[in-house]
């Protein structure tokens, strides 16, 4: 692609977006062999030409190169970054920033042959020396090119430095690691003129497999396998490409290779349960009662067998492990606290291909609150009411007695009901606060 980015450069055609190859003798003519460009040459011809004979190519083979014509991304840190131009009346503009969203950044990156747009941002890559796009886009996201798309007048003619569009696109997705249980580990194929071809490398392999990894967003190289007998299209990379198709390639027949990268593993997934009905849905996360048990699970999508679940607490030293059991597991809390709250993750560790790999949950921010109704009170409650009960009925026949001995009214070693009463409730708080823990404590007080 570093050729096909200087001839599109040459012919003010926007960005490389795709090459093939197609046998000389179809149409007739004679061509040129070249050793490989640096990308940065303004035209073709400063490339240096194999063996010095021009009109001569031993290959049999010439390029059909494909441009995106009228957009394209400049400083960039590969062919799917940079700022965005549009072609304007045979010059280049920069685009506003308040003149394009997230719709816009599918289609130029489709355009330009890249995967979704990753990032968009205003001055990313720098302001344009020229002129500003003078159109407002209003892509749908489904076109195909950005000239497919309607636009309309801008409603400020103003654009203020700083807010030239910056996009990032996600690099193609034409290469995959197949045969290794995991997009992140197998044998290295790339889609090339309509199917999926081994890929081949020279020597060690390691700036290659570096690209893919960095291209499939898999982290780091981990190991370079020898892969099948199958040969591939060949390959090679100084190992700073954003992708496989930025190295330089031949259509010589190498063996094709395994690579093995860091993120092998997908993420696992956290959530927690409850059998009693206190967990209810936070600001932050889930909210606990006090009290209540309940239980954090951890799972992962079937790839690798075996491996073990690492439950961590932030901000502690307390750490649970269990085994992966049907590739999850369960770590129950009898009852909650005010210290179970806090963030929790699951971290999923494995041993595959002779090597540890590990990966980790997101986040789970757990709340403990005081319960609006603890089963102390209830339990307090009812006792109540039967000392309530048995209070009245005692009163009652008492004072009938009292009566009955005295017709004139009560005697003077009579209880009130209302004396009974308090005595009764003092009883029920002192014990309620005997029995009752840290968060059921503020609770009792707040009832009284």
């Amino acid at each position: 692609m570093r050729e096909t980015k200087v001839v599109c450069r040459e012919m003010d055609c926007g960005n490389p977006v795709s090459e093939s190859r197609g046998r000389l003798f179809e149409d007739g003519r004679r061509g040129v062999r070249l050793y490989s460009c640096s990308g940065d040459e303004s035209s073709i011809r400063q490339c240096g030409i194999r063996r010095g004979r021009p009109g001569f190519c031993d290959g049999g083979y010439y390029h059909h190169v494909t441009c995106s014509e009228s957009v394209r991304l400049l400083n960039g840190s590969g062919l799917c970054s940079g700022r965005v131009e549009v072609k304007s009346n045979q010059s280049w503009a920069s685009v506003c920033e308040a003149d394009f969203d997230r719709q816009d950044a599918e289609v130029v990156c489709r355009d330009v042959g890249c995967g979704a747009p990753a990032a968009l941002q205003g001055g990313l890559y720098g302001e344009g020396e020229g002129q500003t796009w003078d159109k407002e886009f209003q892509c749908k996201g489904k076109e195909s090119l950005l000239l497919d798309c309607d636009t309309s007048d801008r409603e400020n003619n103003t654009c203020l430095p700083g807010n030239a569009v910056g996009l990032t696109c996600s690099e193609p997705d034409d290469v995959r690691l197949v045969g290794g249980g995991s997009r992140c580990a197998g044998g290295v194929e790339r889609y090339d003129q309509g199917e999926w071809r081994t890929v081949g490398a020279y020597w060690n392999k390691e700036d290659e497999a570096a690209v893919v990894c960095r291209q499939l967003g898999c982290g780091s190289t981990v190991s370079v396998l020898p892969g099948n007998t199958t040969l591939g299209v060949g390959v090679r990379c100084s190992g700073s490409e954003s992708s496989l198709r930025e190295c330089w390639r031949s259509y010589d027949l190498l063996p094709g290779f395994t690579v093995i990268c860091s993120d092998i593993l997908v993420q696992p997934d956290i959530f927690l349960t409850d059998s009693m009905g206190g967990v209810s849905r936070g600001h932050q996360g889930p909210d606990m009662l006090w009290g209540h048990s309940f239980t954090i699970t951890c799972s992962t999508q079937p790839q690798y067998p075996g491996g073990s679940f690492l439950l961590t607490f932030t901000g502690s030293n307390r750490t649970q492990t269990q085994p992966a059991v049907n590739h999850s597991a369960a770590f129950l809390f009898p009852a909650a606290d005010d210290s179970h709250q806090g963030n929790y993750s699951c971290v999923y560790e494995n041993y595959v291909f002779s090597h540890h790999f590990s990966s980790e949950s997101e986040l789970l921010s757990l709340t403990i609150t005081a319960s609006p109704l603890p089963a102390f009170i209830i339990r307090h409650v009812v006792v109540l009411l039967i000392l309530l009960t048995a209070i009245t009925t005692i009163s009652y026949l008492y004072c009938t007695k009292c009566l009955s001995r005295q017709p004139g009214g009560r005697g003077e070693n009579s209880v009130s009901s209302m004396d009974l009463y308090v005595n009764a409730m003092e009883m029920v708080s002192l014990s309620s606060r005997a029995e009752a823990g840290p968060g059921e404590e503020r609770a009792a007080q707040g009832m009284e």
